[in-house]
């Protein structure tokens, strides 16, 4: 008896000692969170510091199903909200994604409630909802495009749509291979990491502008070689495309400030960089340095405090849209076979017949 009663104490001492060593490390992972999330914000100017973008394919794929297929429903799901909501339950780590998570949400929303509602009391939703705002807002809309159609004299017509309105940077047919590379290191220059992601292909792949925006860069860089930057017209995304082709890297009408919608051909694949002197081929494999800066404040664009972002899942993602190309034989460009109106695009393409300037932008267009 006395050995039991023993056994006992000796028990509910060892579960008091556990229930304390988990109490005491909860609250050692919560007061890291909230460290790690204070150190995301600049507390003067309120703007975000850093984002670890970890949205798996299969949660941008699923998000993005729902979002489309509500359209014609009474209950219309932003799949920004959704991706959100998740990444503020998982913490930002989408490692722990379950479909079954999306799907409860999704039935919740469908049956009346709101997403303000859900989301109260979850303290860092409107952070995740910002950040991952920065990464996906110009992906998903309405627009125009030309379709296949074999009644009309073009072959093809103008056809309106709701759907995904960025396209994959590779054009459609040209192979391509890629892997996670994020983060991985480099050693041209100084050491440094790899803030990109590189898709390997054949030279002179035409080269597709992910999302509408404006020329920012154009021209060589040391490290990037023949290189384009582009910036969407929020100003949150700047697109980096490196490494393009020696001898002719771009399309030809592009200049800085020229305006380029979703799907056009900007450029061409290579090898050139890692060089101090221009066009230079000192990349020993053919590829596209494939790079997405979010931009919050304008102090983040150069310097110490970019924010990159994991591009592996999204190119994933981007697969399902991609623009097919052809040759202009004459000048030797190529061309998107079937065009696009952007709305964000069109804006100031309507305007181009005015030389409009644009003093908020800083955009050029041209009749």
């Amino acid at each position: 008896m006395f050995f039991k009663s023993k056994l006992k104490l000796v028990i509910m001492t060892e579960l008091i000692i556990l229930a304390l060593i988990s109490s005491l490390f909860i609250k050692h992972e919560i007061d890291k969170r909230e460290a790690i999330f204070a150190s995301m914000y600049d507390t003067e100017k309120n703007y975000i510091k850093w984002v670890d973008f970890d949205v798996s394919y299969a949660a941008l794929n699923k998000a993005y199903e729902y979002d489309v297929n509500s359209q014609s429903e009474d209950v219309k799901i932003n799949w920004i909200e959704v991706l959100a909501y998740l990444g503020t339950k998982y913490g930002g780590d989408f490692s722990r994604y379950k479909e079954k998570h999306m799907s409860d949400l999704v039935e919740k929303l469908k049956n009346g409630e709101t997403m303000e509602a859900i989301t109260d009391g979850m303290k860092h939703y409107d952070y995740y909802f910002e950040a991952y705002s920065a990464v996906l807002e110009g992906f998903v809309g309405e627009y125009e495009i030309e379709v296949p159609d074999e009644t009309s004299p073009e072959g093809k017509k103008w056809e309106k749509k709701y759907g995904l309105k960025a396209f994959l940077p590779i054009a459609k047919y040209y192979p391509y291979s890629h892997f996670d590379d994020f983060g991985v290191s480099r050693s041209y220059g100084y050491k440094r990491k790899h803030l990109g992601h590189d898709m390997m292909g054949q030279t002179g792949t035409p080269i597709i502008a992910v999302e509408s925006g404006y020329v920012e860069a154009l021209g060589w860089n040391q490290y990037g070689g023949w290189r384009i930057g582009i910036r969407s017209f929020d100003k949150k995304r700047y697109y980096y495309y490196a490494h393009l082709r020696q001898n002719f890297p771009f399309n030809k009408s592009l200049t800085e400030g020229s305006i380029v919608q979703a799907g056009d051909v900007i450029g061409y694949m290579g090898r050139t960089g890692y060089s101090a002197k221009e066009n230079v081929n000192n990349i020993r494999t053919t590829h596209l340095h494939f790079g997405l800066q979010l931009i919050f404040d304008e102090s983040q664009k150069d310097g110490w405090n970019q924010i990159w972002i994991d591009c592996y899942d999204l190119v994933q993602f981007l697969y399902r849209n991609r623009c097919e190309t052809v040759k202009d034989q004459e000048t030797k460009e190529y061309h998107r076979v079937y065009d696009i109106k952007d709305p964000v695009a069109q804006y100031y393409i309507k305007r181009s017949i005015y030389d409009f300037d644009d003093d908020e932008f800083n955009i050029r267009v041209y009749e």
